[in-house]
């Protein structure tokens, strides 16, 4: 795009039933590293999963790489990398099983860049093991190996460092590193602050919705 923007939002709101969560979000993101960040209940899961397409806005425009998320939600969504981890639809699978079928899903896999985060997270010994068997940390590894490794144009990530051990951190710094300097996939990480050592490239703050 000639702006250089790969994601763009304007004006979203969100709400549920019992409350309002996201009012007139807008903003305009290249490719890099973006952190969204604010207290518990601001929004920040939420407002990952409206970009992902698993939610629809109650109002506002949601855009990427020139695709409209309300008029091609389709292409949209094949270009979007979200798992959330506190979900347990992928329990009965092994880490090796769902690491498997992702390269049908995704045109742009990397094999060789999983193999590099399988061995920066140390998941080897967890790859045979179910989801439901995986700690905290190592579940949300798994689902940032695949998400690293699996090429789309906006990679989401939530809470990326709870339950994860010092190296995992350590390694997830450098990897998070590499990906603000990537020409043409943005990764937007959710967390309550910025992570040390992190250099991100935008930043949105969300307040808890009165």
């Amino acid at each position: 795009m000639a702006d250089n923007v790969v994601l763009r939002v304007e004006r979203l709101g969100f709400a549920y039933p019992e409350c309002a969560v996201l009012e007139d979000v807008s903003l305009a993101w290249p490719a890099g590293l973006a952190l969204v960040q604010g207290d518990e209940s601001s929004g920040k899961t939420t407002l990952l999963r409206l970009l992902a397409g698993e939610l629809a806005p109650r109002s506002g425009e949601i855009t990427l790489q020139g695709v409209r998320q309300r008029t091609d939600p389709a292409a949209y969504r094949a270009q979007v990398f979200w798992q959330d981890p506190r979900s347990t639809a992928l329990d009965e699978l092994t880490a090796r099983q769902w690491l498997a079928g992702l390269p049908a899903q995704h045109a742009r896999w990397d094999a060789a860049a999983l193999a590099a985060h399988v061995e920066g997270f140390s998941l080897e010994p967890h790859l045979d093991k179910p989801f439901f068997a995986l700690s905290t940390g190592s579940r949300r590894k798994v689902l940032m190996a695949g998400g690293l490794a699996s090429g789309a144009a906006l990679l989401l990530i939530d809470e990326p460092v709870a339950g994860l051990d010092k190296p995992s951190v350590n390694y997830l710094v450098q990897v998070l590193g590499r990906a603000a300097a990537h020409p043409a996939r943005l990764v937007a990480v959710a967390h309550y602050e910025p992570l040390p050592g992190v250099a991100w490239g935008r930043t949105l703050t969300l307040a808890r919705a009165r």
